[in-house]
């Protein structure tokens, strides 16, 4: 694949907001996408969006999911200051967004700029302000408008269920590292998109009849439980691999999940994408994600009788200030382009 497309691609798709539940945007970029290939797609109703791609046998078919939705908040509370309390959207802490720029979006799609901040920020006036617990209570968003109160605030059009996006940052450096918010999963969403191209261009004839499922819901936990034809045999979430202490997964391979917090993925199915990278001099590290759910494991929860895995690439400092590097995304990319190929556990 053309990997210095998809790292444009995935800029491109991480400067589109899309905080889980507010995702129209981002599903129509995609949409846009994959209709200037002449992909057959459909939105389901939740809003996600199904590309098919058929293949020689269309009594056994594959799936393939990535997520758009990132992680996000929405107005909790319109503070009698002029500021707003937040309440999250999606699995991390208040102290991985301090400080951070965000943008708050009315309902009727106005737009304002702010910033994430601690209401005790000021060292100069809060003598205690870096022992002060980073939660809903001390944290705010100060909006760059002229407001003083709570009605200041509802005279812009904000209102208690606004959605609020972060600024992603995004920036690629010489050294080919990516730095951003939200690569998990949009870098997964490029390679996923990049990889449909890359069979539309090569006219390359895949074997079995293949779904892709550009899920909107993944952050809480239901993007990809629904829309699984009955003749799905086998379901591969592309999410991403997290990195810590204990952790094997790096930031230049592709992680290869053996179990999450759902429980173990399927064995011979993780067995068939260990060989089929070191058949094709795939870089790999095996590994467990021990506060992880996917979309396969949502999908086995909702009763599907299905084989699941997980594949991604390597992230640091998830669900925070994420990094990879371009390796992993084309380890990764590489991967995924034997493996549709290939021949299923049938």
């Amino acid at each position: 694949m053309n990997h210095a497309e998809t790292v444009k691609l995935l800029q491109d798709l991480l400067q589109v907001p899309s905080p889980s539940g507010n995702t129209y945007e981002i599903i129509s970029f995609v949409e846009a996408f994959l209709s200037e290939l002449q992909i057959e797609t459909k939105r389901n109703r939740k809003g996600g969006l199904i590309a098919t791609l058929p293949g020689q046998d269309s009594l056994h078919h594959r799936m393939l999911t990535a997520h758009v939705d990132t992680l996000g908040a929405m107005v909790k509370e319109i503070k009698t200051n002029g500021r707003l309390k937040l309440d999250l959207i999606g699995g991390f802490k208040y102290n991985s967004i301090e400080g951070e720029y965000c943008t708050i979006e009315t309902s009727s799609g106005k737009k304002y700029s702010g910033t994430i901040l601690m209401h005790q920020t000021s060292v100069h006036v809060y003598k205690d302000a870096d022992k002060a617990e980073r939660n809903q209570d001390n944290m705010e968003v100060r909006i760059d408008e002229k407001v003083h109160s709570a009605d200041d605030v509802r005279a812009l059009g904000i209102e208690v269920g606004d959605f609020i996006s972060f600024d992603p940052r995004v920036e690629i450096t010489p050294s080919g590292f990516i730095k951003s918010r939200h690569l998990d999963d949009k870098a997964s969403v490029a390679i996923l998109l990049q990889l449909i191209k890359r069979i539309k261009t090569d006219n390359i004839t895949l074997p079995y009849t293949t779904h892709i499922l550009i899920s909107n819901n993944e952050e809480i936990g239901y993007g990809g439980n629904s829309n699984i034809t009955p003749e799905t045999v086998e379901f591969l979430a592309v999410d991403m691999g997290a990195i810590g202490d204990g952790q094997s997964t790096d930031e230049y391979t592709v992680s290869i999940c053996t179990k999450d917090a759902s429980g173990p993925y399927h064995y011979e199915l993780r067995k068939r994408l260990v060989k089929l990278a070191q058949e094709n001099g795939i870089q790999y590290k095996l590994d467990l994600y021990p506060f992880y759910g996917s979309d396969a494991s949502a999908a086995l929860r909702a009763g599907h009788d299905i084989i699941h895995g997980l594949i991604g690439p390597g992230i640091d400092a998830s669900h925070a200030f994420e990094r990879t590097h371009q390796q992993a995304l084309e380890q990764t990319a590489e991967l995924l382009f034997h493996y549709i190929q290939s021949d299923m556990l049938l």
